[in-house]
């Protein structure tokens, strides 16, 4: 059974390329449509249900992280497999965060490109060994970053986590401690720089996944 692809991309001519690339491989894969933007992979993910989507990250409208995102909530069954120019940490991470299958290098061969495309039907993740390398290194040097955040916070900063996670207000973490809510908000400023963190939710959680706070204090 030969392996249903979509190709996703806004340069025409590498589509036509990866096309012409396929025909050479009618026996294993066949092209059943081509998007030229990340509305359009969803829009075709969904009328086409390919086995495999080859999806380029830089589109107008809606990017291809984004509509990897997407895709794999709506048609888990899809494989969305990457293939970009971007060698970016950032866009490797996000995209495996995204629920992708493969994040695929346009430098690759053919053959190594067609022995990802069946490898990803099989359950295979679609991904070099330098890229797994990045992406290991990547996830370790978090990790460190972490533990180095979570040590690096001073008692009352720890305070602060803890009460910001029991769900208290600025203004109420403000009474319980008896500082101003400026102080507060200067607290929680340096809370998430220290985490990595983007906002009090993504706070709360990490205080509770680190058993900071226990669920039943909230």
């Amino acid at each position: 059974m030969t392996i249903r692809v979509l190709i996703a991309d806004d340069h025409k001519l590498f589509r036509q390329g990866l096309i012409s690339l396929m025909k050479t491989r009618q026996d294993m894969v066949e092209v059943v449509g081509e998007a030229e933007t990340g509305e359009e992979a969803i829009q075709f993910a969904e009328q086409l249900k390919p086995d495999v989507i080859l999806m380029d990250i830089y589109m107008p409208q809606v990017d291809g992280l984004q509509a990897a995102k997407v895709i794999h909530a709506r048609f888990p069954k899809i494989a969305v497999v990457i293939l970009t120019s971007s060698e970016k940490d950032g866009h490797l991470y996000e995209a495996v965060q995204s629920g992708v299958s493969g994040y695929l290098l346009k430098s690759l061969d053919a053959e190594e490109l067609f022995t990802m495309i069946n490898g990803v039907t099989h359950g295979e993740a679609a991904m070099t060994r330098a890229v797994a390398s990045r992406l290991l290194k990547g996830v370790a040097n978090r990790v460190s970053q972490d533990d180095k955040g979570e040590t690096s916070l001073t008692e009352r900063e720890l305070l602060v986590l803890r009460l910001v996670a029991s769900g208290a207000s600025n203004s109420e973490i403000a009474k319980n401690l008896s500082i101003s809510v400026n102080t507060v908000k200067s607290h929680l400023k340096n809370i998430l720089e220290k985490l990595h963190l983007d906002n009090r939710t993504q706070a709360a959680t990490y205080a509770f996944e680190r058993g900071l706070v226990s669920p039943r204090n909230r």
